[in-house]
């Protein structure tokens, strides 16, 4: 079942312009605040009505203009899981959801209630109302209320967001087990990077209501197509560049001559790029890309350090820095050596050009 999103939406002083497909596999929506992320889900779910455009599910139209078709809600076939749950706190867990059930035969209602409460593990749990529950436990109620009609679409709007990191963490495998079992499309939006690329395989990014980049998530990531998207995936490590011979950069920002791998080349590009994860200490046997640097700053956390560093031989006020992640134990390391100084090294074939 193939979703096929092609709509405009017109607000003051706003545009939404998206044209995408997705199939059974999870895509991923990453953009700033206001780029349109969750215009595009009510969209799709009937609760905003596109200006312009067609939304089709397989052979369904779900919505097109020219034609005068416009679906409501609870015709589309679409689960549609709320960054607040929007649950109703006058209702029970059974009450929340069997909401979508609504005319059903009342003992079939209650038979599928209860296998859906079994589902995402809510047993014992049916009569308190969301106010008695915890913030997984009502994700949980939201996301049965979602799947109990069976839809043929999935639409998640920042699931995770009102969870701390530990239930964030628990609920993300869980997702991620349903969502592999899934048989129709689902659309996760969210701002967490690390949590876009686990659970999506295809993303899509948008600024200011409009799709700049889509594709497998280790493309988007590797290896993004514009500099608005190199941002918005978290590369911290941005350099203008001048291109010379033979697969070589000057990047201008940091002071600094690059090779890049004959892949990695780009006709046009105005910038090179490389992920903080994707730059290490130089070793013995690294004899590319290294640049003796001066560390500016380190920031530790439980997991990794984060030094911020400048390459040395050069005035350094108009030279960026560049950022790398390292372990904890790699930092005591060298601390132990020279914590003033450092030589790294910009794999080749980490280096990305973009526009």
């Amino acid at each position: 079942m193939v979703l096929a999103v092609d709509i405009e939406r017109d607000l003051p002083g706003f545009q939404l312009r998206v044209s995408f497909t997705c199939g059974e596999s999870t895509l991923g929506l990453l953009g700033s605040s206001g780029s349109g992320k969750s215009m595009t889900l009510r969209c799709i779910a009937g609760l905003d009505r596109p200006t312009r455009g067609r939304i089709t599910l397989g052979k369904r139209v779900l919505f097109d203009s020219a034609a005068g078709i416009n679906l409501p809600p609870q015709q589309r076939r679409v689960g549609f899981l709320f960054q607040n749950y929007a649950l109703f706190p006058h209702l029970t867990v059974a009450g929340n959801i069997a909401m979508g059930l609504r005319g059903m035969e009342r003992q079939k209602q209650e038979k599928i209630v209860k296998e859906m409460i079994s589902r995402v593990k809510l047993d014992g749990l049916e009569n308190r109302y969301p106010r008695q529950l915890s913030g997984g436990q009502q994700q949980r109620v939201a996301l049965a209320r979602a799947l109990v009609l069976q839809p043929e679409v999935l639409l998640l709007d920042e699931p995770f967001s009102a969870l701390d990191n530990h239930l964030r963490s628990e609920m993300e495998q869980e997702l991620k087990v349903l969502l592999n079992n899934f048989s129709g499309s689902s659309v996760f939006v969210t701002h967490n990077l690390e949590e876009a690329y686990r659970l999506c395989p295809n993303l899509l990014i948008l600024e200011d209501g409009k799709v700049i980049a889509s594709g497998s998530r280790e493309d988007i990531f590797n290896k993004p197509p514009n500099l608005s998207t190199a941002r918005i995936t978290g590369c911290q490590n941005l350099s203008r560049i001048r291109v010379l011979q033979d697969n070589t950069v000057e990047a201008l920002d940091w002071g600094c001559f690059l090779r890049i791998t004959a892949d990695n080349m780009l006709e046009g590009a105005s910038y090179a790029g490389i992920s903080s994860r994707h730059i290490r200490p130089a070793g013995k046997d690294d004899h590319v890309n290294t640049v003796h640097c001066r560390i500016f700053d380190v920031i530790e956390s439980p997991h990794q350090v984060t030094l911020s560093v400048k390459p040395t031989g050069r005035e350094t006020n108009n030279i960026s820095f560049l950022k790398l992640s390292i372990s904890n134990e790699e930092w005591r390391r060298i601390a132990l050596q020279n914590p003033e100084e450092l030589k790294i090294c910009l794999p080749p074939e980490r280096v990305f050009l973009t526009f």
